[in-house]
């Protein structure tokens, strides 16, 4: 038996090779990405921790992904960039794992390398995932989405905030969408500052972009994002709009949304 072994750096649109496959995903650990991987048929899934985070939010998918029956092993963000599937391949170095990955051999410390080849063992196929329930919200005016993924034509101008991490993959795929204010989490921000270089690409393409502290809100939810964050990181265009840090995700958020009204 030798499954494939696939790279991505997110698990937000899987191909369908990725059924039966071990996946590095660039994506956290957190519980909406674990609903992807299971969604996606992984045998394994091997993403980063962000930072673990408020509530130990970013490897909260853990536990889920055990429910289920599916092995997965989160890395460690002082190690490699959230976003970066190949620098997690190359670099990262396990922090968590849920019972199906200790069954196979995996443990903490261990290369995300040697821990993909333990993986190829683990019990598929599992038991499909349930429907997830909704992850877009309106607050007031403000959107709140889980994961950035889910931004649609129409927040063109708006104040979003999101449960996803700012890295660099995140900046390239929110910008053609312009939001007004796009709020991530920093997911550590981890090594590199990897879970905020996105901000720089939103910068580039006109669009002020913020990340609050992955400790001040938990990583996958959009309304913490909002609700709960503290600003730990802003480009120059939000910094214009009075973004600065350690002041409230909220307060900015409804102070930009009230002047767009």
């Amino acid at each position: 038996m030798n499954p494939p072994l696939l790279i991505l750096d997110s698990v937000t649109k899987l191909p369908a090779e990725a059924n039966g496959a071990v996946v590095v995903g660039g994506s956290h650990a957190a519980v909406y990405a674990a609903y992807l991987s299971a969604k996606g048929g992984l045998r394994a899934a091997i993403h980063h921790d962000a930072g673990i985070g408020l509530g130990e939010a970013g490897v909260g998918g853990l536990a889920y992904a055990e429910a289920l029956g599916m092995a997965m092993v989160a890395l460690a963000t002082a190690t490699c960039r959230i976003g970066d599937g190949q620098d997690q391949f190359e670099r990262g170095i396990v922090s968590r794992l849920n019972a199906q990955a200790a069954d196979c051999g995996v443990a903490i410390g261990m290369s995300c390398k040697d821990a993909v080849e333990l993986l190829k063992r683990a019990p598929w196929p599992h038991q499909p995932p349930p429907p997830q329930d909704e992850s877009r919200h309106l607050v007031g005016s403000i959107v709140c989405v889980d994961s950035a993924s889910l931004l649609v034509p129409e927040d063109r101008g708006m104040v979003v905030a999101t449960g996803s991490h700012g890295a660099r993959n995140a900046g390239a795929t929110t910008a053609p969408t312009r939001p007004r204010l796009i709020f991530f989490n920093d997911a550590g921000p981890g090594i590199d500052r990897g879970g905020v270089l996105g901000l720089d690409i939103l910068e580039h393409e006109g669009v002020a972009g913020v990340a609050v502290a992955a400790a001040s809100a938990r990583i996958g939810d959009g309304r913490s994002t909002l609700q709960d964050g503290t600003i730990s990181a802003a480009n120059r265009i939000a910094h214009r709009l009075g973004a600065r840090v350690g002041a409230s995700a909220l307060a900015l958020a409804q102070t930009v949304a009230e002047n767009a009204a």
